[in-house]
């Protein structure tokens, strides 16, 4: 049955929300029948945009329900998403619309799994976590890496990350949200590995890198990137039969080096009570972000070095503010590529590389977003 919309964007009206929004405006063709939706018309209509306005809330199952079946495609920017967000998934499962988010909440991620997948796969919706700076440019940066190395062989890849960047309100949330819940992101990761069958003949190991000098210092990235990276590589055979990924942030130096374990050590063991939780979520609130001129210094770099069959290939994924500009173009553009490329015919909950690969790589070198080979 024809919907009435090929994308839906739900939350447009906070910080990330209103930049893909803008984004948009810009790169949706004349034929795009888009909308935005949330629950306030008020806040939507300040954005200047000419395009529908449809009201939902995510507290509201219901009228979550109605907004999917009436849109081939429904991103949603409202997050933390372990608060929000499985209503809107549970909606897409059901009605068999494609589901998009920003997520970098392990816990939400597998959650979805366990109750959500198998509904999906079923209805022949795709539901794709992280389609920003978590965690495509790691995501499709290994899944191109890879498309440049033997077939069939064992494979190793190593992702390093050099960046600047300024957090908003939202995301100031949901860090509090994930480093809040730790207990909760255990036991929500054994039941997605009890419930998630293994590849069979085949090996996958992803996780957050050790400490390395590579000219400079490798750091341990712990993050939803690598669990990403291991899915796509357990759902598709060309990571080959026996694949490792490490992840690693990257500083010049060794007092860098340090400065970075020891801050990140002390802001994560402080968010673990919760009236600094508070006080911390006070200095920037939701819908709060950097300034234009901010975001235009910022920058990302991601150098992969990749290995397998006596070969070695270096490439590298790179654009500029990763947080926001970036991560709205990211978004926006796998809105797009779920409504309108020839994808694989694949549905329940997947990633990027899995979902759309190759034509999203496309769209985002086309987008501003540069993937090379180096070496």
């Amino acid at each position: 049955m024809e919907r009435p919309y090929d994308i839906v964007l739900f939350g447009a009206s906070g910080f990330t929300g209103a930049l893909t929004a803008a984004y948009l405006a810009q790169a949706a063709g004349p034929g795009t029948r888009w909308a935005l939706a949330g629950r306030d018309r008020a806040k939507l209509e300040r954005l200047g945009l000419d395009v529908p306005i449809l009201l939902a809330d995510a507290a509201d199952p219901a009228s979550v329900a109605a907004l999917a079946r009436r849109t081939r495609v429904l991103a949603t920017t409202v997050g933390p998403y372990v608060a929000y967000g499985e209503p809107l998934v549970a909606a897409c499962a059901e009605a068999g619309t494609h589901y998009l988010d920003l997520t970098g909440e392990p816990e939400f991620v597998d959650l979805v799994y366990v109750r959500y997948h198998d509904r999906a796969a079923r209805s022949g919706a795709k539901l794709v976590h992280a389609c920003g700076f978590d965690s495509i440019p790691y995501d499709l940066g290994v899944l191109h890496t890879v498309t440049q190395l033997p077939e069939g062989v064992p494979l190793r890849v190593s992702g390093f990350l050099r960046a600047k960047m300024a957090p908003s309100g939202g995301t100031l949330a949901t860090m509090m949200s994930i480093l809040g819940r730790a207990r909760q992101t255990v036991q929500q990761g054994t039941q997605r590995r009890s419930a998630e069958p293994r590849p069979a003949g085949r090996r996958v190991s992803s996780l957050p890198g050790g400490v390395r000098y590579v000219g400079g210092w490798a750091l341990p990235m712990p993050s939803l990137d690598p669990f990403v990276v291991g899915y796509s590589a357990r759902l598709l055979d060309r990571y080959g039969p026996d694949f490792t990924y490490r992840q690693h942030y990257a500083v010049r130096t060794l007092p860098e080096a340090l400065a970075t374990v020891t801050a990140a050590g002390a802001f994560a063991a402080l968010a673990q009570l919760p009236p600094v939780r508070g006080w911390i979520q006070d200095r920037l609130k939701p819908g709060e972000g950097p300034s234009a001129e901010r975001r235009a210094r910022n920058w990302f770099k991601v150098t992969f070095l990749g290995e397998g069959g006596g070969e070695r290939v270096v490439t590298e994924v790179a654009g500029g503010d990763p947080g926001y500009g970036a991560t709205a173009r990211m978004f926006a553009e796998s809105a797009l590529c779920l409504a309108f490329d020839d994808l694989p015919d694949r549905a329940g909950q997947l990633t990027t590389a899995s979902a759309m690969g190759l034509p999203l790589i496309d769209r985002l070198r086309a987008a501003g977003i540069s993937f090379v080979r180096k070496g």
